[in-house]
C-alpha cells in the first residue's frame, strides 16, 4: 500500500517547536509562558492545576485537549489534586462541548509515551474529540483528508461561552 502525503509547510513551525523550542518545556508549557490572551492560544478553560486549550490540529470540530499545568508524562506522576482536577475537567469539557456543539458521540483518551501516539508525550493530555455520525466525508474517502467547517477562533468562542454559561444546548447540528 503506498502512502499518499498532502503538503502542509505551515506545520513546519508547530512541528519544530515540539520539545525543541526555547528549552522551556513542552509546546503547552511554552503557551502557557508566552504571556499570550487566552483568545489568542485558544485556551477555553483554566482551573487550579489544570487547563484545557483546543488542539491546534483537531481530528475534528471541537476537538480539546485537557492538561495539568505541570510537565509530567505519566498519570502516577499527578499529584492527587491535580488527578482529581483532570478528571472533573475532562467532564467539563464533555459537557461544555455537547453543549456548543451538539455531537452526535465523543472520543476521550490518553496517549501515553511516543509509541503509543503521543506527539507531545512528555506532557500529559486527554483528547476530548466531537463525533458525528458521517462525519468521514469526500476528501477523507479520496484523499485520507479532514476537512473541519470551522476556524478555531468560532470555536473558542463557542465552547468558551458554553462553559461559562452551563445553559443548555444551542441549536441545531453546530457544524
Amino acid at each position: 500500500m503506498s502512502l499518499d502525503r498532502l503538503w502542509s509547510g505551515w506545520r513546519a513551525d508547530y512541528v519544530g517547536s515540539t520539545g525543541t523550542g526555547s528549552g522551556t518545556g513542552s509546546v503547552f508549557t511554552e503557551i502557557l509562558g508566552s504571556g499570550l490572551p487566552d483568545d489568542e492560544t485558544f485556551i477555553v478553560h483554566r482551573g487550579p492545576t489544570c487547563f484545557v486549550i483546543l488542539n491546534a490540529y483537531p481530528y475534528s470540530t471541537g476537538h480539546m485537549l485537557v492538561l495539568p499545568y505541570r510537565e509530567v508524562a505519566d498519570l502516577e506522576q499527578l499529584n492527587e489534586e491535580e488527578s482529581g482536577e483532570l478528571w472533573a475537567t475532562v467532564t467539563a469539557a464533555v459537557a461544555a462541548v455537547k453543549r456548543s456543539h451538539r455531537p452526535h458521540a465523543l472520543n476521550v483518551g490518553i496517549n501515553l509515551g511516543a509509541s503509543a501516539g503521543g506527539s507531545i508525550s512528555q506532557h500529559l493530555h486527554v483528547h476530548v474529540v466531537p463525533r458525528w455520525e458521517g462525519d468521514a466525508n469526500f476528501m477523507t474517502a479520496v484523499a485520507n483528508t479532514r476537512t473541519l467547517p470551522e476556524p478555531l477562533g468560532e470555536t473558542h468562542r463557542r465552547i468558551r461561552s458554553a462553559w461559562t454559561s452551563g445553559t443548555s444546548p444551542q441549536e441545531g447540528t453546530g457544524r
